[in-house]
């Protein structure tokens, strides 16, 4: 009897945590929720974050978590993990990651290594506690560094990179500033202040209205009040009244002394 060979296993989860610090977690929401908001509109564009990507079939050892990564060409969905072969065997085009304490020197030069290897056009490091920014773009083939990271725009994304007291800022190709949901939240909250006071004016403006028209049917009614004791009366409102006639006096007769 032949001897089977059992299916390779791709797990979803490689057992480490997404992020070593509220700080690197708050970066990577920033990044990501940025990006799924840019392409929102865009059903062929899947951005990913912190998922495990797969780039071999049948080797699932060979595998990184990339923070945040954005594939152009492959629809929005759900995914456990991203297994390549399945995906029209397209690479992630774009790769964030965001540097913590707990990131070694190795390691991240293994991660360059890997998807430098495995066809990624642009890979971007931010470390928020060195307040430092790097790049690399594929130049004939390999990982070339960016010169400057302030004012670079990202040739897939369209998005502009700089840093602003040491913070990283993504700008919209419109050149709105991603946010954070801090941001978001007040943005949301002081629309919503401006509904509330826009609907308290127009109900106001309703309730003015309302006041008129009833002030309206009260004259309305008084009038008709007037126009019925008119008629008890004698009078007809709706005639014109009848001239006042007027007699001659006799011319009086010079006086002769």
């Amino acid at each position: 009897m032949a001897a089977t060979s059992n299916p390779a296993t791709y797990a979803d989860m490689d057992g480490l945590p997404m992020a070593d610090s509220t700080v690197q977690f708050e970066w990577i929401v920033y990044i990501k929720k940025g990006l799924d908001w840019l392409f929102s509109d865009d059903p062929q564009v899947f951005v990913g974050g912190n998922l495990l990507w797969y780039p071999i079939e049948g080797d699932p050892k060979r595998r990184q978590a990339p923070d945040v990564m954005v594939v152009f060409g492959r629809p929005k969905r759900n995914r456990g993990s991203y297994q390549q072969w399945l995906e029209a065997d397209i690479p992630p085009q774009v790769v964030f990651e965001v540097v913590s304490y707990g990131n070694t020197i190795p390691e991240m030069t293994c991660k360059f290594q890997f998807y430098d290897r495995h066809g990624v056009e642009e890979y971007y490091i931010y470390d928020p506690d060195r307040a430092s920014l790097g790049g690399f773009i594929r130049q004939d083939g390999e990982f070339e560094a960016i010169d400057s990271m302030d004012g670079w725009v990202s040739p897939y994304l369209g998005v502009g990179f700089g840093l602003q007291d040491g913070r990283l800022e993504l700008v919209r190709p419109n050149g709105q500033p991603f946010e954070t949901y801090e941001q978001l939240a007040a943005r949301a909250e002081e629309e919503r202040e401006r509904a509330d006071q826009e609907s308290l004016h127009n109900e106001a403006a309703q309730e003015q209205i309302l006041q008129l028209e009833e002030q309206l049917n009260q004259q309305r009614a008084e009038v008709q009040r007037l126009r019925s004791h008119l008629k008890l009366l004698g009078v007809d409102p709706d005639q014109p009244p009848a001239p006042e006639s007027t007699s001659e006096l006799p011319a009086s007769e010079p006086s002769h002394e």
